[in-house]
């Protein structure tokens, strides 16, 4: 995480299990420095404070099954390997192929990727608003899923290029999921985008957020585009670009001392 934060609670391990539950992920994932240790005050009543604890996230996507292998690694390995086959594929496709077709060929893609990893899942599909899903279900599939869905990312891209390429009419648009994953990474998002909100009206001072996607971004700013108190916009390049909130007292203030400088 770009941003240390902070948490609070009656005893330590629930400032932590807040921070878990808030961030979506296993308190054993997580760093903490304790900067307060709760006091029950005088009669439990007077004085009493809560414990505080400064918590940052840790990358646990390498595991003993997984052969401590980096996902990100395994993506860019069946890319090499996967896009001679892909670009056969795409090749040998008409033009004017059918979302049909082209929903054949990234199914195929897909089956192809899982037969490189050795993986053994189900593909349960759907149609959305946006496109096709494919709703990937299997057995410890958190190498597909990656930190913060990187992997699944990437995995998703390819496959709409595996299925897209060449093709110079309507394209199909292909989304991946992993047993409700995209759902519960967008809940922990607004929550972020709550929480950071808060603190950046606390300290006065815009905050920056990790690097995110373009759909992670619009989370963000979807979820604090109503505050009064905070505003967001997006800065950097691609693919480090980020979210930042920024207290709109502080904007204001900025604001009038600017004016006043160019009087």
């Amino acid at each position: 995480m770009a941003e240390t934060m902070e948490w609070t609670g009656r005893t330590v391990e629930a400032a932590l299990d807040a921070a878990a539950s808030d961030l979506g992920c296993a308190a054993s994932s997580l760093e903490y420095t304790v900067l307060e240790q709760p006091s029950r005050g005088f009669l439990g009543l007077i004085g009493r404070r809560d414990a505080r604890i400064r918590v940052r996230e840790i990358d646990t996507s390498a595991s003993a099954d997984l052969d401590a292998k980096d996902p990100s690694a395994d993506m860019a390995e069946l890319e090499t390997r996967l896009g001679e086959e892909a670009d056969e594929t795409v090749t040998a496709a008409k033009p004017g192929a059918s979302l049909a077709e082209q929903e054949v060929r990234a199914r195929k893609f897909l089956e192809d990727v899982f037969a490189a990893m050795k993986i053994e899942v189900e593909l349960q599909r759907s149609e959305t608003e946006e496109g096709v899903l494919f709703q990937i279900e299997g057995e410890s599939l958190g190498i597909l899923i990656g930190k913060h869905g990187q992997t699944l990312d990437a995995l998703q891209y390819l496959t709409n290029l595996a299925a897209n390429r060449g093709v110079s009419g309507e394209r199909l648009h292909v989304l991946l999921d992993i047993e409700g994953y995209r759902a519960r990474r967008e809940e922990t998002l607004t929550r972020l985008a709550g929480h950071l909100a808060e603190k950046a009206c606390r300290i006065g001072q815009e905050i920056h957020l990790e690097p995110m996607n373009r759909h992670e971004r619009k989370i963000i700013h979807m979820a604090l585009q109503d505050s009064r108190k905070v505003s967001t916009y997006s800065a950097g390049d691609e693919p480090r670009r980020y979210v930042v909130i920024v207290p709109r007292r502080r904007r204001r203030a900025e604001g009038s001392q600017r004016g006043r400088e160019n009087e």
